[in-house]
């Protein structure tokens, strides 16, 4: 027997993954078509006599005209990519992120972390999500792990004062800072690419696993893809040099894994020495 509750579950689902504009959308509702389409024939198959059946159904139908599917009253990613591609400048388009409430994070949170740095930076750091002391300031990176990355980066000769800009994958704080869910992500992603868009760095980093798999499209292990120089496509932008490191949160926990970090810094100082971005002496 098929129970009406589950189909309208999924029915509902299926029309928030089409209004997202997502794939899943269509095929979940194509299933359900096809499933309707079966259930309709089985029912045909078992049903008895007309008769009684058909006087019911025709005292049951309804009179009226078949009301339209409801359907959501926004898309936030669209939102989001109308917001976007207004900004003409990093300023106006930080000014979109914060008046934009397409992300249910923004509820819970403080503040909206958009990015902090130097506007005109060759360096583009890209990290998870904030947290705590980040939702409290307004600014990515100010806890005990972006004191740790500022360390980082004054060993190679840079921050955030003259050649390094910072932003995050999304920009309200997570829950009990657990990791950005999927659609959190899409809904923020068109501010990041239009980040990218209006900074073109000379230089990407993605810190940690979570920003190196949505930035470079990869699955791989962290571990494998730390130090390498890798590279970011984005439609009309030239492939930006992109090296993944290891997140300073994590070598907050594994102080072992700070030689690996160290390698990694040594990659990035040498590479930025061959594209001719300025750095300071380093400490």
């Amino acid at each position: 027997m098929t129970h009406p509750q589950p189909d309208l579950a999924a029915r509902a689902l299926a029309e928030f993954w089409a209004d997202m504009g997502l794939e899943e959308g269509r095929v979940l509702s194509a299933r359900l078509l096809a499933r309707r389409g079966t259930s309709a024939t089985r029912s045909q198959e078992r049903a008895p006599a007309p008769g009684n059946l058909q006087t019911r159904a025709a005292s049951a139908a309804p009179t009226g005209p078949r009301p339209e599917p409801r359907r959501l009253g926004n898309n936030p990613i669209a939102d989001a990519c109308r917001l976007a591609a207004a900004a003409n400048t990093l300023a106006e388009l930080r000014s979109a992120v914060a008046g934009f409430n397409g992300c249910e994070l923004k509820k819970a949170s403080k503040n909206t972390v958009v990015c902090d740095g130097a506007f005109d930076a060759p360096i583009m750091i890209v990290g998870e999500a904030p947290g705590g002391e980040e939702d409290a300031t307004g600014l990515p990176f100010v806890g005990r792990a972006g004191k740790l990355l500022d360390k980082m980066l004054a060993t190679v000769g840079l921050s955030r004062q003259e050649n390094v800009y910072i932003t995050n994958l999304i920009y309200w704080r997570p829950p009990g800072n657990r990791d950005p869910s999927p659609i959190e992500m899409q809904i923020c992603a068109p501010f990041l690419m239009r980040q990218i868009e209006l900074k073109q760095p000379k230089l990407l980093l993605t810190v940690g696993k979570f920003a190196t798999h949505a930035m470079l499209g990869r699955t791989d292990g962290i571990m494998k893809l730390r130090g390498r120089k890798l590279s970011y496509a984005q439609d009309g932008l030239a492939a930006i040099p992109t090296i993944p490191t290891l997140h300073p949160a994590y070598l907050l926990r594994n102080t072992a894994e700070k030689a690996k970090a160290w390698d990694d810094l040594r990659t990035i100082a040498r590479l930025c020495d061959e594209m001719g971005i300025k750095r300071g002496p380093g400490l």
